[in-house]
């Protein structure tokens, strides 16, 4: 029996993993995508670590700022109304790898 419920417990947890995922990646598509896909006014795009490294040497106080705020073209909140300080963390680490 409890070789079971570890087993369960396991499976689980090594679900979480792509739950949170596949939520950032729904965030990403809802709010990020139309111009980080594209780099549409110079925004920086997914995977592009070249793009992505002077913005990351500033550090994530000022790129999280940048989101709340908005920065050049991009507005408040990169459209994503209701992400947390984690989600945009979290967004930031998706689009730069």
């Amino acid at each position: 029996m409890k070789k079971v419920l570890f087993g369960a417990l396991f499976a689980g947890l090594m679900m979480a993993g792509p739950v949170q995922a596949a939520g950032i990646g729904d965030k990403y598509n809802k709010s990020c995508a139309a111009c980080h896909n594209s780099g549409a006014a110079g925004a920086p795009k997914k995977g592009d670590k070249a793009a992505w490294a002077p913005r990351l040497k500033q550090g994530e106080a000022v790129l999280l700022k940048n989101v709340k705020n908005g920065i050049r073209a991009m507005p408040p909140k990169g459209m994503c109304m209701d992400c947390t300080d984690a989600d945009y963390k979290a967004l930031i680490k998706f689009m730069s790898n």
